[in-house]
């Protein structure tokens, strides 16, 4: 329903921002990290911005920018996060921080941020590990979320023999980058790819 909003920001408080568009005043909440990101008060800023609307509730979430956005919502993906706890979450740690965090898969680094035990923390590494990374243009400051692989299925059946999940990642990548250019793997099926595409890696992680 509401995509940004563009105006005066009027007052800034924590996990909180006001907004005035043409005599309206809007209350925001956003996460702390994203208000130095902002303009100080009395300035013009656009506010990206997501609508919770519940039977008991209505309340909208503002972000500085579409990758933050983006990481709020990714972060509702993970069981048991909701918009208040991806709040919390990304008001105590930096977009590129979490992403690290996250990559390294440390779940005692993740335990240590505010609204995050040890479930959740593992929880967060199911979900958005491996599937983060830096937006080109961002200046290492915030992430989006990497598209999906077709080949995902191969990635999970090698990971669930024991391979570790990022080195079977990047392998399967290189094999595909390999493979592609050659017109026999083209001209095969969905199937019969990622068949030919597991046992070249079996070998190759052996």
């Amino acid at each position: 329903m509401f995509n940004s909003l563009t105006g005066i920001i009027t007052a800034k408080f924590p996990k909180q921002v006001f907004i005035d568009t043409n005599g309206v005043e809007w209350d925001l909440c956003v996460p702390d990290s994203n208000h130095d990101m902002l303009p100080p008060v009395g300035s013009e800023a656009r506010v990206y911005t997501w609508l919770q609307h519940t039977d008991q509730l209505m309340c909208l979430y503002g972000f500085a920018s579409v990758d933050e956005r983006s990481l709020f919502l990714d972060l509702l993906k993970v069981d048991g996060v909701g918009p208040k706890g991806a709040v919390k979450i990304m008001s105590s740690v930096s977009s590129s921080r979490l992403m690290e965090i996250l990559e390294n898969g440390d779940l005692e680094m993740l335990e240590k941020i505010p609204g995050v035990g040890k479930k959740t923390a593992g929880k967060m590494i199911l979900t958005l590990k491996g599937k983060l990374k830096l937006s080109e243009n961002s200046g290492g400051a915030v992430i989006r979320v990497a598209a999906a692989s077709p080949y995902a299925d191969v990635v999970s059946s090698l990971v669930s023999m024991g391979y570790d999940k990022r080195l079977v990642e990047q392998k399967v990548a290189q094999l595909v980058e390999v493979l592609t250019n050659e017109p026999e793997f083209a001209g095969k099926t969905q199937k019969e790819r990622e068949d030919l595409l597991f046992r070249k890696a079996i070998v190759e992680l052996a």
